[in-house]
């Protein structure tokens, strides 16, 4: 069972965390009305209300903190959800994971292009998923990323250069005959936005374009950070598939890995 929650809010922007809730359970469901007791009935007892955390329940092991690109290699693998973190139907692609150094990079004229990666990451790698075209349904390509930054400060750097790529660039080519138009972001550390699962928390969102595609399709990228990591996740949706559907495979992703930084970096009891 994960250790934290995740639902998305406000046209899948915002990522609201919780924590110990059981598998099914809706937390954010209304109570249904009863009626009046009788006079003679006994008081029942009023119910307690779950306290909003104040911290995040999470403390790193400085020993446990990757300095070297083989430790950081370690955890990245260890942690990057494959397609069994996404769902009964999601499989690999392949190539599976991204070339060792591979660091995508925004141009000036908003196309990703390869890049060389900076000298504050210690390792970083994406793992390609998808559930593939059939019964009329087109291929649901979705990422995970796991990047390992040398301190926290650098991966704090890391989510603000994140948030200010949509702002720069709106509208931005992927590859030759796929771009995502309309982006809008929104950051949320910690107790913020009903984040509580990571010490800050970011979404984009906006339009898939496929030439392949008839019409545009669901874009969303999700990331957060755990101490020097960053894990994001990443979908383009697909003629057939529901939003809603993209939504909740993409949160049991991002969560997946969250929990899985924190089991590796933090302090044993």
């Amino acid at each position: 069972m994960l250790r934290s929650c995740c639902a998305l809010l406000a046209g899948g922007l915002i990522l609201t965390g919780c924590s110990g809730s059981e598998p099914g359970g809706n937390d954010n469901a209304r109570p249904k009305s009863s009626p009046a007791p009788s006079a003679s009935a006994r008081p029942s007892a009023s119910p307690t209300a779950n306290p909003t955390p104040t911290r995040l329940d999470f403390t790193p092991d400085p020993a446990r903190a990757p300095r070297t690109e083989a430790d950081a290699r370690r955890l990245a693998l260890a942690v990057v959800a494959g397609p069994d973190s996404w769902g009964p139907d999601y499989v690999a692609r392949r190539p599976h994971h991204s070339a060792p150094g591979y660091w995508p990079v925004l141009s000036a004229q908003c196309t990703w292009e390869t890049g060389t990666r900076p000298a504050t990451v210690l390792h970083s790698v994406t793992a390609y998923s998808e559930i593939p075209a059939a019964a009329g349904k087109g291929p649901l390509q979705v990422s995970a990323t796991v990047t390992v930054h040398r301190t926290e400060t650098d991966a704090d750097w890391e989510m603000a250069q994140t948030l200010e790529e949509a702002l720069r660039c709106p509208d931005q080519r992927l590859r030759e005959g796929e771009r995502i138009s309309g982006l809008i972001s929104l950051g949320n550390p910690f107790g913020v936005g009903g984040n509580f699962t990571a010490a800050d928390s970011l979404g984009e969102g906006g339009k898939y374009h496929n030439d392949a595609f008839g019409g545009p399709q669901k874009y969303a990228w999700y990331q957060s950070r755990v101490s020097q990591v960053t894990v994001a996740v990443v979908a383009k949706g697909a003629p057939g598939h529901v939003d809603k559907d993209i939504d909740h495979a993409q949160v049991q992703a991002l969560v997946t890995m969250v929990d899985r930084a924190e089991s590796q970096l933090e302090a044993q009891s």
